[in-house]
């Protein structure tokens, strides 16, 4: 597992399921010569994606960002149409760092999409249970409230067996919460209606998780965002805003579904990879 250790903050990627998704949808309108040349694709024209959570360990506690794919959650015709080739080895992961599902106190979700959100619950004794059951669950009241009640766009990624479960544990918050002296997650929008990002900053040094307002380290260029993203020109303008905000600060980039890196700094005009934490296949 690959870890990161920014100021007092240690963070630790760990194992939350693979997709392969279609590269045209994960690019938009940028034609394939240009978006291929920065991430590989397969013969289906299909980009490997991971679901890994981050966890992160700071003043005597483990925060997860994001939750994973889950385990048996999905139909055989899902795995088909999601390309998931690998689930969720939270359970393994954590085991490995002596700790369990119990000693997660808070799970931070940038939005609750299927692929990000259906890591916080399980079918045990044919009953839905938590994942997390001892975790604060951090959402905007916006992604919140789509997740329950579905527009006819998003209630094929809103799925109320990722919610039911977990719903007394819910801390909703409208523009900005503060989860530590050195985090805080900020409301943008764009992927989804309520989709936030998450800042770290400690001694004038800068952390940045986009979401998937960045997906990976080849969508830095403001323009290229997703056919996924339900307010893509709210995607351009707040990845506009924070990659100004970060690239002045020679900020850090993570990234929970990029393939290639975990994180990355870009050079001042953010177009070249100037330092990275690659992904180990292991």
């Amino acid at each position: 597992m690959e870890k990161l250790q920014f100021g007092n903050i240690t963070l630790t990627w760990l194992k939350g399921g693979v997709t392969n998704l279609d590269g045209g949808a994960m690019f938009g309108v940028v034609p394939k010569p240009l978006w291929s040349k920065k991430y590989p694709s397969n013969d289906n024209n299909q980009i490997q994606l991971t679901t890994d959570p981050i966890l992160v360990q700071t003043e005597g506690r483990n925060i997860l960002i994001e939750s994973g794919l889950g385990k048996g959650k999905f139909s055989d015709k899902q795995k088909r149409n999601y390309g998931v080739e690998a689930e969720t080895e939270i359970d393994e992961s954590l085991e490995k760092l002596g700790l369990s599902v119990n000693d997660i106190d808070t799970v931070i979700m940038t939005h609750l999409h299927f692929d990000h959100a259906s890591g916080l619950t399980k079918l045990e004794n044919n009953q839905l249970q938590s994942v997390f059951p001892n975790a604060k669950i951090m959402t905007t009241s916006t992604e919140w409230n789509e997740m329950r009640k579905p527009n006819i766009r998003s209630q094929n990624t809103y799925w109320k067996e990722n919610w039911e479960p977990i719903q007394e544990q819910v801390i909703t918050f409208e523009d900005e919460i503060v989860i530590t002296d050195s985090i805080k997650m900020v409301h943008t929008g764009g992927h989804s209606d309520g989709h936030a990002i998450i800042i770290m900053e400690q001694n004038g040094e800068v952390l940045i998780h986009m979401g998937d307002i960045m997906a990976t380290h080849a969508h830095a260029n403001a323009l290229w965002v997703m056919a996924y993203d339900d307010y893509p020109m709210n995607s351009v303008y707040q990845k506009q805003t924070w990659m100004e905000y970060g690239l002045k600060r020679d900020a850090i980039y993570t990234f929970y579904h990029d393939a290639l890196y975990r994180a990355v700094k870009f050079d001042s005009d953010g177009k070249e990879i100037v330092y990275s934490i690659k992904r180990s296949n292991k």
